[in-house]
């Protein structure tokens, strides 16, 4: 069979499997044990296949994936969020659209911690939009700067999400975390510049309301007491790793200690919190551990099917510059988001991608950190992005999908600057990793 009739096969079947419904983890050990069979030598295929899903699961790598979950569950049920927010809202003064920059403001500092942009947008959306809507602002402000900056829980670490895409693709997970900082506080400061300008120009989606003056002491206080803390914790996982003191586990697992620590100075330990915590780790991490089993073992079909070395070989051979060929690869993960959740993107695109990349000698972060920034858009995407339904879950009653989908577009904009910045100045994701020790 040609290798393309094989890679439609292939991928075909895993996309008829996730339109029936079927989790993405049980779709790609289907296609899996169907794959083993045929390629890999009848049952002799299915034993290796087992051997793979333990060599996979067994390795340090997906460490972090488990402690970053922990971080933010540590978060979300220690209930700090809250207290963060209103330090934040003494320092904003009188500015056009301050909920709107509140919103992408904590969603930058929450990004340190949950990691996870579903929890992002039920924390600000359940605590902002209400305030928001209350002060007159209309739906387009209300909401879409909480979706915006709820992506952006993948682009600034800690993020499970850089972990499994760092695995997937076999590329250094230390470098990927720095590489996505300077991208994440880029789209951060797009999506203030569009609140300002926007609210500027048209006041009326989001009035301006008196702010009773907070004296300069009192801010210093409350910043002091919950946001210079947080600074602790951003070290222990992205500064140890900056600095070279630490490995990606290991600041995993010193950010991890590092939230309980900042619960308890905060008296919010409790036995409750600690389950609660655990409980979802748990639940979340088995999730996705079953979706990097099935990935391994795909990239591996794809290999001995032939299937990637055509691909490679189609790419390599075309007389178009490397940079179209990394334009087209973008443009199908864009398409992809509009439609799919983004662990199963991750999982379909990397092990075809990667070979590609390292044949035309594109840069494997710059690679990475591009494809991250499409995938944070796919989360707020319409039709499917499911950031979209989180927020018409916790929104108020009148609030509808197509006001979310409204809402989320200018930020998919944004967000496409953005990566088009990054694809043209290769140096904003790669001069951090460059000076790493």
């Amino acid at each position: 069979m040609e290798w393309y009739l094989t890679l439609i096969a292939i991928i075909g079947g895993l996309l008829v499997l996730m339109l029936t419904g079927l989790p993405i983890a049980f779709a790609f050990v289907i296609i899996n044990v169907i794959g083993v069979y045929l390629w890999f030598g009848g049952e002799t295929g299915l034993r290796q296949l087992i051997v793979s899903f333990s060599s996979g699961l067994t390795t340090f790598t997906l460490l972090p994936v488990a402690l970053f979950i922990l971080m933010g569950e540590v978060m979300l049920h220690s209930g700090l969020a809250p207290k963060m927010v209103d330090a934040l809202d003494k320092w904003l003064g009188r500015l056009p659209g301050r909920l709107g920059l509140l919103s992408v403001v904590a969603g930058t500092i929450f990004a340190t911690f949950t990691g996870a942009s579903m929890a992002s947008v039920a924390m600000l959306g359940s605590t902002l939009v209400p305030e928001m809507e209350k002060r007159g602002y209309k739906k387009s402000m209300s909401l879409g700067p909480i979706l915006g900056s709820s992506g952006l829980a993948i682009m600034i670490p800690p993020t499970s999400l850089g972990v499994l895409l760092g695995a997937v693709a076999e590329i250094s997970i230390g470098a990927l975390l720095i590489a996505i900082i300077m991208p994440g506080l880029l789209l951060a400061a797009l999506y203030a510049t569009y609140i300002i300008l926007r609210c500027h120009l048209q006041p009326e989606i989001a009035p301006p309301y008196p702010v009773p003056p907070s004296p300069m002491l009192e801010k210093l206080a409350a910043t002091s007491k919950y946001i210079l803390p947080l600074g602790f914790i951003v070290f222990l996982v992205v500064g140890s790793i900056f600095v070279g003191i630490a490995t990606p586990e290991e600041a995993a697992a010193a950010g991890a200690l590092g939230t309980f620590i900042l619960a308890a100075f905060y008296k919010r330990l409790n036995w409750g919190m600690v389950k609660k915590s655990f409980s979802g780790t748990v639940s979340i991490s088995v999730m996705v551990f079953l979706i990097v089993m099935g990935a391994i073992s795909f990239s591996q079909i794809l290999a001995f099917s032939g299937a990637s070395a055509g691909l490679v070989k189609l790419a390599t051979s075309l007389a178009v510059a490397p940079i179209l060929v990394f334009i087209a690869m973008q443009l199908v993960v864009l398409i992809m988001g509009m439609f799919m959740a983004a662990t199963a993107i991750i999982m379909i695109v990397m092990p075809l991608f990667m070979p590609v990349v390292h044949a035309l000698g594109i840069n494997e972060i710059w690679f990475a950190v591009v494809t991250m920034i499409n995938i944070e858009m796919a989360l707020i995407s319409p039709p499917f992005g499911m950031c979209c339904f989180v927020m018409k879950a916790v929104a108020p009653p009148d609030t509808t999908m197509g006001d979310c989908y409204r809402a989320a577009l200018p930020f998919c904009y944004l967000d496409l600057i953005g990566m088009a910045l990054v694809m043209a100045f290769p140096v904003i994701a790669l001069w951090l990793p460059g000076v790493m020790r």
